[in-house]
C-alpha cells in the first residue's frame, strides 16, 4: 500500500478511480451500559484500551472530508460515553460533515439533547426490538432498556432531534415487527430501518435464531408492502436481497420505483460494504462493515483516503465479477451483491454467495 498522504488530494468529479464515500460508521468506544445478545462489538461497560484519543479523532474527520462528504454514523458501544463526543461532533459539522449518532437511547437526558442540537447531530437512531418492555429488555440484556429508550426518545423529540427506529430481526421477534413499524409511526420517528441478524460477536451465540432464507424472503416482500401503507422511511440493512425485490415488484405490478440516492434512507444497492460505505474501529482499523472483520488498513498508520482507495479488500469487493457461486451468476448481483458478512461467516470466503438466499438466478436455469 502507497503509504503517502492522499488526504492532500482531494477528489474532484474527473476523479472516478474510486466510488463516492456515502457512509462511515464509526465505533467511537466500546464502552456501552447494555449487554445486547446480539452485539457485533460484544461490548460492555469498558473502559477499553486504544481508543483514539480528541485530537486523533479530528485528523480522522479531517481525512475523511478530504475523501469526500458522507455520512457519520457516531456509533460504539454506546457514544454518549465517550466524554468528548459533543466535540467530536461539532468538529464534523464544521467540516462539513452529516453527523449523526447511534446511542441506545438510556443515557439520553434534556442536557445532553441539547448539546446534541448544539452540536449539529441531524439525526439518532434508537433500537427497539420487541413491542413490549419484557422482550427488549431481555434482548438489551439489562432490565429497563426499553422505558430508557421511550424515555430518551422523549427527551430527543422535546429538543428537536429527528429519529428513527432501527430493529434486529430474528426468529424470537419475527413475528412482532408489524407491531414495531407501528410503534416506529405512533412514537413520531421518521423512519424504520431493520437489520437481518449477521451472528457475529456476541451474535454468534443466537445463530439458532436467525430467520431461514424462506423466512427472509417473505419478511423484505412484506416490507415492501409497507412501502405505501406508512409514512416513514422504510431501509432494509444486512438484507440485500431487499434491493433485488424492489427491482422485480416493481416491475411485476409496472411501476417505476423511485431510489433514493442519498441520505440515511437512501435506497442505493444492497452490500454496501467497501463500495459506499465502511466501519471504523474504536481502535481505528477500517473494515468493509462492523460484521465483516477484515483488517483493510489502520488510521493511526496510514491516512484514510489512502485505506479507502487503495485496500485491496476494498478493490476486491468493488470488483462485482469476483462473486461466487450463485451470487456471481446472478443478475441482481450489482443491485444486491448478497451479503459479504453473512457468506464470510458460513464459509471464510467473503466473495462466497449469500447463505441466506432462495433466489435462483436466471442464467441457472430452474
Amino acid at each position: 500500500m502507497n503509504h503517502q498522504h492522499l488526504g492532500q488530494q482531494p477528489r474532484s468529479d474527473k476523479d472516478s478511480d474510486y466510488p463516492e464515500i456515502r457512509l462511515v460508521a464509526w465505533e467511537t468506544t466500546r464502552n456501552c451500559n447494555l449487554s445486547c445478545v446480539h452485539c457485533r462489538a460484544s461490548a460492555e461497560k469498558g473502559p477499553y484500551s486504544g481508543e483514539l484519543d480528541t485530537q486523533n479523532a479530528f485528523r480522522l474527520l479531517d481525512q475523511i472530508r478530504e475523501v469526500g462528504s458522507p455520512i457519520i454514523i457516531l456509533t460504539g458501544g454506546e457514544p454518549l460515553l465517550r466524554p468528548d463526543i459533543f466535540d467530536i461532533a461539532k468538529y464534523g459539522t464544521e467540516k462539513g460533515l452529516r453527523m449523526v449518532m447511534a446511542p441506545n437511547g438510556t443515557l439520553i437526558t434534556d442536557e445532553n439533547a441539547a448539546k446534541m442540537v448544539e452540536a449539529g447531530i441531524k439525526r439518532i437512531s434508537i433500537s427497539i426490538d420487541g413491542a413490549a418492555k419484557e422482550f427488549h429488555d431481555a434482548f438489551r440484556g439489562v432490565k429497563g432498556a426499553y422505558e430508557g429508550a421511550m424515555s430518551g426518545i422523549e427527551k430527543a423529540k422535546r429538543a428537536g432531534i429527528e429519529f428513527q427506529i432501527n430493529t434486529t430481526i430474528t426468529q424470537k421477534n419475527l413475528d412482532q415487527i408489524p407491531k414495531i413499524l407501528r410503534l416506529a409511526e405512533k412514537l413520531g420517528a421518521v423512519a424504520h430501518h431493520i437489520f437481518l441478524l449477521v451472528p457475529t460477536g456476541r451474535g454468534k451465540y443466537i445463530v439458532d435464531q436467525a430467520i431461514s432464507a424462506g423466512q427472509y424472503e417473505e419478511t423484505l416482500n412484506w416490507f415492501y408492502d409497507q412501502r405505501e401503507k406508512t409514512p416513514l422511511q422504510l431501509k432494509a440493512t444486512c438484507a440485500p436481497h431487499y434491493y433485488r425485490i424492489l427491482r422485480q415488484r416493481a416491475r411485476e405490478e409496472g411501476k417505476s420505483v423511485t431510489f433514493k440516492t442519498h441520505g440515511l434512507d437512501a435506497v442505493t444497492r444492497g452490500c454496501l460494504g467497501g463500495t459506499g460505505f465502511c466501519f471504523i474501529s474504536h481502535r481505528g482499523i477500517v473494515q468493509p462493515c462492523g460484521f465483516l472483520d477484515l483488517d483493510c488498513g489502520d488510521v493511526t498508520v496510514d491516512s484514510f483516503a489512502d485505506i479507502w482507495k487503495a485496500s485491496p479488500h476494498f478493490l476486491k469487493l468493488r470488483n462485482f465479477e469476483e462473486l461466487k457461486g450463485k451470487c456471481g451468476a446472478c443478475e441482481y448481483k450489482k443491485v444486491c451483491g448478497g451479503c459479504r458478512a453473512r457468506a464470510f461467516e458460513a464459509t471464510g470466503d467473503y466473495m462466497a454467495e449469500e447463505p441466506l438466499c432462495t433466489y435462483r438466478p436466471a442464467s441457472m436455469g430452474s
